[in-house]
């Protein structure tokens, strides 16, 4: 049997190499004849930079940037090894993600991208042609306004005055200032890595289906929906873009909108962006069954998550997929329609977190092969 290992990384927990590493050592418990290829995949989130530069031959760029709490944070960009021209890919949660947040003080209307901004500054100090900008895990929700601050817009209020806060504030702004923007952001191809079920605004806007999970009460959601609709209109205002709506427009925070619409990036899916490079849709191809996993398998899965893309994928070529995941929350079930097969969790009982990502390739290793056994006796039954 043929099989392909595509996961993502368990955030906070492994990167997408070590998952697939584990995923193989159970696929070969049960079939130790399986040939098995391996396409560890990224989202543009937590640790995409190191992967690219790795499998690129390039390199990692440390630089010291503000992080999300306006707290210092050694960050890095990736300078890509394998591209015609030069090319920086920035990991927008190297800056300010989640992970960077105190988790008993997450409030995604205070924290800030402004240490984006300064990556950005320090790829075009690197004198790259192209920026790449990928989204994922972040911890914030301020619509790009502190990333362009970083880069020399100023946002200010209705007397004028310069605001400096997080998103939440972005209620009272008034008009943008970009006199001061760097010029060197129009001579470089800038490009916005987003998930496209991302939008800024609505009902599935980025404060309403992701707030919560960064820390913000049902108050505080309500209070960045309205800032994002205030920000929506100046973007417009100042650009002429509606980005309201737009694909990936909501992508970490907003971030998206901020950059298209101030600094010129272009939108693109993540997956036609970032996955096209591991050639997975020829690997799917020739495969028997596609194993992938990500670290929860939920309500959000279907929309945009790298499971649901390589289902969506594999299926283009009438392959089996099966997902596996830390854990299995609310509206799981919401994936079957992407073409995933069948899901399960890598523990079989209750167990603390901190032991649970202590363990995680021994979990993941110990799911994948009780999934397959499960699986092969399927077969079995069937063929009696």
């Amino acid at each position: 049997m043929r099989f392909v290992v595509a996961p993502t990384g368990f955030k906070e927990c492994l990167p997408a190499g070590a998952v697939a590493e584990a995923i193989t050592t159970g696929v070969h418990r049960v079939v130790p004849e399986a040939v098995t290829t391996t396409v560890p995949l990224i989202d543009g989130g937590e640790g995409s930079a190191r992967q690219l530069a790795e499998t690129t031959g390039g390199a990692l760029v440390p630089v010291g940037v503000t992080g999300p709490t306006g707290d210092p944070v050694r960050a890095r960009f990736a300078l890509l090894g394998d591209t015609g021209i030069r090319t920086a890919f920035v990991e927008m949660a190297a800056a300010a993600g989640l992970s960077l947040v105190p988790a008993d003080g997450r409030d995604p209307g205070s924290t800030t991208s402004h240490g984006v901004g300064e990556l950005i500054t320090a790829a075009l100090d690197a004198g790259v042609e192209k920026i790449i900008i990928g989204c994922g895990d972040s911890g914030t929700c301020d619509g790009g306004a502190g990333a362009l601050r970083a880069l020399g817009a100023r946002i200010l209020d209705v007397t004028g005055r310069e605001l400096v806060g997080g998103g939440a504030e972005l209620t009272r702004a008034r008009r943008i200032d970009t006199t001061g923007v760097d010029p060197r952001l129009r001579e470089v191809e800038l490009v916005v890595a987003a998930n496209p079920a991302n939008v800024l605004c609505g009902p599935n806007g980025v404060a309403r289906r992701y707030g919560p999970q960064k820390g913000a009460t049902p108050q505080r959601v309500e209070e960045l929906a309205a800032a994002m609709r205030v920000w929506a209109d100046l973007l417009r205002g100042h650009g002429g873009k509606w980005l309201s709506d737009a694909s990936g427009g909501g992508a970490s925070g907003g971030l998206g909108a901020g950059l298209a619409g101030i600094a010129g990036a272009r939108l693109e899916s993540r997956f036609d962006v970032l996955l096209d490079r591991a050639w997975l849709d020829r690997l799917l191809a020739a495969a028997d069954l596609v194993i992938t996993a990500e670290g929860a398998i939920d309500g959000t899965t279907a929309h945009g998550k790298v499971p649901a893309e390589v289902a969506r994928r594999a299926k283009r070529h009438g392959k089996p997929v099966i997902a596996l995941a830390g854990a299995i929350g609310a509206g799981a079930e919401s994936s079957d329609d992407t073409g995933i097969d069948a899901f399960a969790a890598i523990t079989s009982g209750p167990m603390e977190p901190a032991d649970a990502i202590n363990r995680a390739p021994e979990l993941i290793a110990g799911a994948t092969a009780r999934t397959l056994r499960m699986l092969l006796l399927g077969r079995t039954l069937r063929a009696a």
